[in-house]
């Protein structure tokens, strides 16, 4: 494994970094944390990116007043260096009737969940099991409905509408061609569906892909939970070092 200073390191949040809550506002981001990252992104020279499916605001309220470079909604909105390239509702005129209609189109069910994103929508039925299949033809049906400027992605008890340009591959190797990621071995840690096209692309430029979590995955990796991760960056940061060679091939 390359030396920390010649990684770049990108880590999902939800199933990642912290557990899964039934509701998305109820996860705990753990103590300590948000020190232990602002230490390794100054080990990696800033080289240090959050990629998720929420927005950087939320993001910003969670790890606060640490403002972490970050890819939003699968990479609809970036910051890199500090500079914000913002979604913007207004963009997607489609898509707000769609989210502005949803709540008459959904089952009465107070565990069905809308998460309005801005420039992207996520139904949740963590509380709801039984309405997962008819929740993801409704979603397919929809994101059918917008055309091809739209796609739909699944997750854990989500599906989730939003751009078809988003995705966490298309915006890590967006970012990898920036300073100060570029020309670095990357490191993309994450949990779900959504993380395996990161995968693909770190996989793709010879970096470490690693899987929180059981299921099937082509990362290279694997860690088992969320609280192994906290305590194996915490390692990181404190010996100075990224030691993957020690995680179970995934």
């Amino acid at each position: 494994m390359p030396a920390k200073g010649d990684c770049a390191l990108f880590l999902d949040f939800d199933g990642t970094l912290v557990e899964i809550a039934e509701r998305p506002e109820a996860v705990v981001v753990a103590p300590g944390l948000p020190n232990t990252l602002a230490t390794l992104r100054d080990q990696l020279g800033g080289a240090l990116a959050l990629v998720s499916g929420r927005s950087i605001g939320t993001l910003d309220g969670f790890f606060g007043p640490h403002r972490f470079d970050a890819a939003g909604l699968h990479g609809v909105e970036h910051r890199l260096r500090g500079e914000l390239a913002p979604c913007r509702p207004t963009d997607h005129p489609k898509l707000r009737a769609l989210i502005e209609a949803l709540p008459t189109r959904l089952p009465l069910h107070p565990g069905v969940l809308i998460e309005d994103k801005g420039c992207s929508v996520g139904l949740h039925w963590r509380l709801a099991p039984e309405y997962e299949e008819e929740l993801t033809k409704l979603v397919q049906e929809m994101a059918a409905g917008l055309g091809s400027e739209y796609r739909l992605q699944l997750g854990k008890a989500v599906a989730e509408i939003l751009p078809a340009h988003a995705s966490k591959g298309g915006i890590i190797d967006y970012f990898l061609h920036q300073p100060p990621f570029a020309e670095r071995t990357a490191v993309f840690i994450g949990d779900d569906l959504t993380d395996e096209l990161g995968f693909a692309t770190v996989n793709g430029r010879d970096g470490v892909s690693i899987r929180v979590g059981k299921g099937p995955t082509i990362a290279q990796r694997r860690i088992e939970t969320p609280a192994e991760l906290r305590r194996c960056l915490s390692e990181w940061a404190s010996k100075g070092r990224i030691d993957v060679e020690r995680l179970s091939p995934a």
